[in-house]
């Protein structure tokens, strides 16, 4: 029941986002899996050395003070998602700022 002009501004809002969060993360290390159309980035960590995708959450969270999700919770198989962490970029533009220069640090 909302006006269409609310819907192709909030898109244009999260592209603008996804647009700086994404070459952050592909600049610090992560595989990335571009979105067509969520607020969210799913990224594979393989590259970093964790045995799982909890492990390595917990590490970005201690040690970087950025969150993400495990992308094992996800799959109905949950390892099927251990080397799989998701980021979201429905935030305001100061939080996304600010993990984008902590995640800088895992280059």
């Amino acid at each position: 029941s909302l006006p269409q002009e609310y819907y192709d501004t909030l898109q244009r809002e999260y592209q603008a986002r996804r647009d700086v969060l994404l070459p952050v993360l592909e600049q610090s290390g992560f595989k990335t899996f571009v979105p067509d159309g969520a607020y969210y980035i799913m990224t594979d960590i393989s590259r970093f050395g964790f045995s799982d995708d909890v492990e390595f959450t917990r590490h970005l969270i201690r040690e970087v003070g950025v969150a993400c999700v495990p992308g094992s919770s996800f799959y109905s198989k949950p390892a099927d998602g251990a080397q799989q962490v998701r980021f979201c970029f429905c935030k305001k533009d100061e939080t996304l700022n600010r993990a984008a220069e902590r995640l800088s640090k895992l280059k």
